[in-house]
Formats: structure tokens, sequence, C-alpha cells
């Protein structure tokens, strides 16, 4: 019904000016170029939803980092600041597992090194939470590599159908032939206007989600440092500038109060 309503409507504007175009290049492609522009819209409608819902989500993962570091580590311990966080944020992810897994160290009954087993454990949370950023980005990519391809199939039957049609009705002139010809190849600029802003938006998702693992990496490691000295090493954090102590007011001898005595 789409697909019809458009091919009408774009008929109906250029039908007296210009008698190619999208309408008429679906009209005349049939079932297979109908269903081309079909996918590639939906391509471009699932691309463009990937696009902003991760950026949102990225936003907040970025954001929850701005509040770690601006009070997480003048918390007394963990458990304190992991209070302070939001109850879905990936950072009190971190911590809650690093903090389960120094739990779980202790009902080990195989020897196993403190510092491997958090390591371990932090890093399956990080991987974890990385995969869930990198949602998604995978059709992107798909998009990116396969759209033009899917334009191509459409222009290429477009151009099929052409020329079966000119060579029927027996005319071969340059106005019979590039006519059809030419409104074949919207497809495949179609398929570029779907495949372009995949990959854009791909790898610009990709380098924000290397800069929040990069992130969550540092993060995990002062976590780790701070289970594995039981407090004693955390990062160094901004703390707020001491007052300037006052000098000692000088004693005045009482030669200086009142002068010199003599004798008399």
């Amino acid at each position: 019904m789409l697909i019809t309503i458009l091919a009408a409507g774009g008929a109906a504007a250029g039908s007296e000016a210009n008698p190619y175009g999208l309408g008429a290049a679906l009209r005349e492609g049939g079932l297979i170029s109908q269903s081309v522009f079909t996918i590639l819209v939906l391509m471009s409608v699932v691309s463009f939803y990937i696009l902003f819902s991760k950026l949102f989500e990225q936003q907040k993962v970025i954001n929850q980092a701005k509040r770690v570091r601006q009070g997480f580590w003048q918390s007394r311990d963990l458990r304190e600041g992991s209070s302070k966080l939001d109850k879905n944020s990936a950072y009190k992810q971190l911590v809650d597992d690093g903090l389960a897994a120094q739990e779980q160290h202790k009902n080990l009954t195989d020897p196993v090194e403190a510092h491997d087993w958090l390591h371990g454990s932090l890093a399956r949370s990080e991987a974890a939470i990385n995969s869930k950023l990198g949602g998604g980005l995978a059709f992107l990519a798909t998009v990116g590599a396969t759209a033009p391809f899917i334009g191509l199939f459409g222009t290429v039957i477009g151009i099929y159908r052409a020329l079966i049609k000119i060579g029927s009705s027996g005319q071969a002139s340059i106005d019979a032939v590039a006519g059809p010809v030419g409104e074949a190849l919207i497809m495949t600029a179609l398929g570029l206007v779907v495949a372009v802003p995949a990959v854009l938006a791909y790898n610009w998702l990709q380098r924000r989600n290397k800069s929040i693992a990069e992130d969550l990496s540092a993060f995990s490691n002062d976590v780790l440092g701070f289970l594995a000295s039981n407090g004693a090493v955390r990062p160094t954090v901004a703390t707020a500038a001491k007052a300037p102590v006052k000098p000692a007011a000088a004693t005045t001898t009482a030669g200086q109060a009142g002068g010199v005595q003599t004798r008399g």
C-alpha cells in the first residue's frame, strides 16, 4: 500500500514535466523493484533508530562517569561509594560485581590467588557492559555493506525490464533507451543514500564506545587495586584546599614594650 501511494504521488507530481522518476521506476519495475525499495526504506529507518538509541545509551554512561569522578572515591569504602551511584549505573555494576567476587573468593575450596579471581570477575563484568553498548552496531555494518548491492540489484532488474520493453516495441533510439535506463539507476542511488549514513553512524558509535570502554577499564583497575589492598590503594582525588594557617603572633619583651631600662 505504501509503495502504491508513493508511486502514484510521484507519477502525479511529475507526469507532465518528466515521465520518469521514482514513481515510474516502482511502477515499471514491478514487484521486485517495489520489494527492493521497501527493504531499503526499512534499513534506513532501523539504522536511524539504532543511531539515536545508542547515542542516548552512551550519553547515560558518560554522565555516570562524570558522577563517579566527582565523588565516588571520596567515600570511605566501595559499598558507600556504590550507594551513591544510580541503580542501573554501569559503574555500580562493576563495583557490585567486584564486591561479590571478593565474598565468593572466601568460599573457594581450591587455592586461587585473590588478585586473579577479582581480575577475572571484573573483566567479565566489563565485557558484559561493552557487549551491551555494542548491540545493534553489527546491523549498521551490515546495512553499510549490503545496501548498495541491494540497490544495484534493483537497478539491474529495472534495466532488464526496460530493455525487454524497448526490444518488444522495436524502438532503439537514444530517447527510448536513455529514459528507462536512467530511471532504473534510481535504485542504486537509493542504496547509496541508505548505506552512507549507516557507515558514518557505525564509525561514530564505535569511536564513542572505545572511549567509554577505556574509562570503564581504568575504573575497573582502580576497583581491583582497592580490593586487592583492602582499601590502602585508591586513585588520587581532588581535595578541598585547606585554609592557610595564620602565623603565630610574635611575643613582645618587656624591654620592647616599655623601652630599655637604665641603671640609676
